[in-house]
C-alpha cells in the first residue's frame, strides 16, 4: 500500500474521530460552570485603569 493511500485511510476514519472529539473537548471546556468569571475578567482588562495609568507592577500581572 502506498504512503497516501494510508494517510487518506487514517484521516478519513481516526484522525476524524480524533479531531471531532477534541472539538467536543474544547466546547464542553469554554461552556464549563465557572468559566464566565473568568472571561469577565479578561473582558474587563482594558478597563481597568480608566481614572489612571497602571503603575509599572500593576502592568506587569
Amino acid at each position: 500500500m502506498e504512503t497516501y493511500s494510508l494517510l487518506r485511510q487514517f484521516a478519513d476514519s481516526w484522525m476524524l474521530l480524533f479531531l471531532f472529539a477534541f472539538f467536543v473537548g474544547v466546547i464542553i471546556w469554554v461552556f464549563r460552570p465557572g468559566a464566565s468569571k473568568e472571561y469577565k475578567d479578561t473582558a474587563d482588562i482594558p478597563f481597568r485603569h480608566d481614572d489612571k495609568p497602571a503603575t509599572d507592577k500593576e502592568a506587569r500581572t
